[in-house]
């Protein structure tokens, strides 16, 4: 009997069927996998080839050199990802911060205006952020006068605009997160004697910790990968950003530095992946919490 179900299994599905339930699965995934990595192999390529070029790099590896990364030392590039690492940074950890704390309260407690907020902050975030550019240019200006640190061309000011369009969607984020905690632990630490700083930090931030790891890595790879904000506000280049200040080397495509580009392009990756991996232990452990009961 066990012989014959075991014969039973092993009976493969035709093929017409295997592809309608199986085998298309794998069609798009391949598709997927291929379409994500021929640009960084040609990003790549680019990068190792001497005098790389738009056109010149569609043969993928015909040429390996480390020119392009030792040139980068010449130029300003470092000083640049300097500046986009210590704004991210703070801009990770203000928005962690700001957005757990306001979560909190949100989740927590109940006040007058509580549900119109929370609406509030929910259309807020439905406008473009283009719409808000001539609005931030002039804001910044009008801050210049009284406190330069704040104005226009400061790296304060650009982490500050980076954390007010960031609140809204990262606090609704952490909210419904927020409300999967019991309010019971609040209680019984109050009842232990703990105050309402020591609940917060000693209790519910450590159970939220998966969803800070993620708000704080998309807060970091959004400002450090952003673009348009920081060419508003930033104006001298010793204030720029790693996008700000590689967009001048390819202001001009004809005469561009594209292997310089892509040199710097493959570095200015290597942050971003590394903080991913150190956070990706709280990510995983955040999505299979609960799946097994002990």
């Amino acid at each position: 009997m066990a012989k014959k179900n075991l014969k039973n299994t092993d009976v493969s599905l035709p093929w017409g069927r295997w592809f309608k339930e199986v085998g298309w699965r794998h069609c798009v995934g391949v598709l997927v996998i291929v379409y994500c990595l021929v640009p960084l192999l040609y990003v790549l390529s680019a990068s190792l080839r001497t005098n790389a070029s738009l056109t010149g790099s569609n043969q993928l590896f015909t040429e390996v050199s480390f020119s392009n990364y030792a040139e980068l030392s010449n130029t300003s590039y470092w000083h640049w990802i300097v500046n986009s690492l210590f704004i991210s940074s703070f801009t990770a950890l203000g928005t962690v911060l700001m957005a757990s704390a306001a979560a909190y309260a949100f989740s927590r407690y109940r006040f007058k205006g509580r549900e119109g907020t929370l609406t509030f902050l929910l259309l807020v975030q439905m406008f473009p952020q283009m719409l808000a550019f001539v609005a931030l240019f002039l804001l910044l200006l009008g801050i210049k006068d009284v406190y330069p640190v704040l104005g226009l061309n400061s790296q304060i000011g650009l982490i500050c605009v980076y954390l007010g369009g960031a609140l809204g969607s990262n606090t609704f984020l952490m909210y419904g997160f927020f409300k999967t905690v019991p309010k019971e632990l609040d209680e019984a630490a109050k009842i232990d004697g703990a105050t309402h700083a020591q609940v917060f930090w000693g209790i519910i931030m450590r159970l939220v910790t998966p969803v800070l790891a993620v708000v704080g890595l998309l807060s970091f790879i959004s400002s450090f990968g952003d673009f348009v904000i920081a060419k508003v506000v930033l104006q001298t280049p010793d204030k720029f950003t790693l996008a700000v200040g590689m967009y001048n080397w390819a202001a001009d495509a004809r005469t561009a530095p594209w292997g310089l580009f892509a040199a710097g392009a493959v570095v200015a990756s290597i942050p971003v992946i590394l903080l991913f991996q150190f956070l990706q232990r709280y990510i995983v452990s955040g999505l299979t919490a609960g799946g097994v009961k002990g």
